[in-house]
Formats: C-alpha cells, structure tokens, sequence
C-alpha cells in the first residue's frame, strides 16, 4: 500500500466537454509542502476543488489516507481536509470568533451545544495564528491581512491534516504576504500540517515550497524539487515568457523575474 496521504492516478476533469485536468498523477506524503504553479486556466483551482469534492464528474482515482475519496462523506472528509479560499471572497457578516468556530463544524452533532474541547481548538487557532485580539470584530471591518489570518484560523480549528490554499496572498501588501506565508512555514515545520498551495507567485513558491507541481492546460509540466527549477527552461515554457534569476545573497537563494518589461 501506498504511504502517500493524498494520491492522484490518472485523475481527469472535463467541463462542458472542456478538459481542465488531463491524467494527473501525483503524490502528496504527510508533511509535505507542495506549492502548485501555472498559468491562468492551468487547473489549479480546479485541482483544489476537485480534492474537496466542490467540483464532480471525473474520471480517474484519488485516494486520502488510502481511501477512495468517493468513499468519504463530506464532515469525514473535513476532519482531513481543510480550505482556505482567496481572501476577497470571505465578507461573511459574522464576528472573527463565530467564523472560527465555524470550523468546527465537522465535529458539530444536531441540538449539541459547543463544547470545551471547540472552545479551545478555536482560541488555540486565534493564538497561532496572532488573531486572539480580534475575537470581537467583524469580519467586515478587518484588513484584508487580518481577514487572511482569521480565514487561517478557521481551517487551523478545522483540525485537519491537510490544509489547501487558493492564492493566500494575492490580495495582500508585502507586509501581510510575508506574515502569511511565515505562518504557513511554521504550521508546516513545527505544527506538522501538509500544505498544498495554489499561487502565482513564482519567486515565493520557490523560496518557501519543498515542492512544485506545476501544471499547464491540465497537465503535469513539472513535479518536483523547488530548487530544480532554478536552472531549468520548465519555468519558461510552463509562463511562455522569458525569466531572470538573480542570486540574492542575503537569503542564499535566487529571485524569479518575468524577462521582458519596458523599463523607464
């Protein structure tokens, strides 16, 4: 049997006779930090969606923790799977600790209240992810930094080995995308939790993902180590467009820049 947590075997997805995900095969092993790349329409959120079962219809295998997903029903599969959406289209009108508390909801029973073991998997989140202050605040009055952090939390509360992510950072200044994604390191390195990240940004995916699947028009262009692609023409071909790599040497690794802008 296999150890991986999550494996793809030949996983198709088609939408109105469009091929978005064409025989994907991947594994994903506990503690992994996998960080998906690739164009507009590549599929990447379509393969978030698909191992959250949001999106049906294909064809092919993906098993969690050896078992079919078809298997699962869905409050079992959110005791293994937790999502973190684009932070825009999180403007619930809840306070930050009700939205929190929300993602215990794989564990809620009909007419049971909270119990003390919600309580704390939700002020444990609050404290992990730097959000305890913000317990009485609505969702709507946060930053959008803020907002990131809270959404974090609810999946941290979640309980979940796995936690996926659609973009955490693309509509945070650099402050907040670096908060982010320090959290998302430490969750991964100290707490344990896999992450599967989808984002565009190359030079982060690099510097702070073990591992890239990159993916083009539903395919697999490119799986595996972060630092391979460094030397390589994958990043080129996966963009279409030319890149620099420029040694940074405070941080000993190299900076990812589209080749090609009209300078002043």
């Amino acid at each position: 049997m296999s150890a991986a947590l999550i494996e793809c075997l030949d996983f198709c997805f088609s939408y109105n006779g469009l091929t978005i995900l064409d025989h994907l095969s991947f594994e994903v092993r506990s503690g992994d930090f996998l960080t998906v790349i690739g164009s507009n329409g590549a599929g990447k959120t379509t393969l978030l969606k698909c191992l959250l079962r949001i999106e049906s219809g294909s064809s092919g295998q993906i098993t969690i923790a050896g078992k079919a997903l078809s298997d699962y029903s869905q409050k079992e599969l959110a005791t293994l799977l937790s999502y973190v959406p684009q932070s825009a289209e999180v403007m619930a009108p809840f306070s930050v600790y009700e939205f929190v508390m929300m993602g215990r909801y794989p564990y809620a029973r009909p007419f049971v209240s909270v119990s003390r073991a919600d309580r704390e998997a939700v002020e444990r989140a609050l404290i992990q992810t730097g959000s305890e202050q913000l317990s009485d605040r609505l969702l709507r009055t946060l930053s959008g930094g803020e907002r990131q952090k809270v959404i974090i939390a609810a999946a941290l509360a979640q309980g979940a080995r796995v936690m996926l992510l659609d973009e955490p950072t693309t509509f945070l200044d650099p402050k907040h995308q670096v908060e982010i994604y320090n959290l998302l390191v430490q969750l991964n390195r100290v707490e344990g939790i896999t992450i599967i990240s989808v984002t565009h940004d190359v030079t982060t995916a690099l510097m702070i993902g073990q591992r890239i699947l990159a993916l083009k028009g539903g395919r697999i262009l490119y799986d595996g180590p972060a630092a391979a692609l460094h030397e390589s023409e994958i990043l080129t071909n996966l963009f279409e467009t030319p890149f620099l790599f420029d040694h940074l040497a405070q941080m000993g690794t190299k900076v990812v820049l589209p080749k090609g802008f009209i300078t002043t």
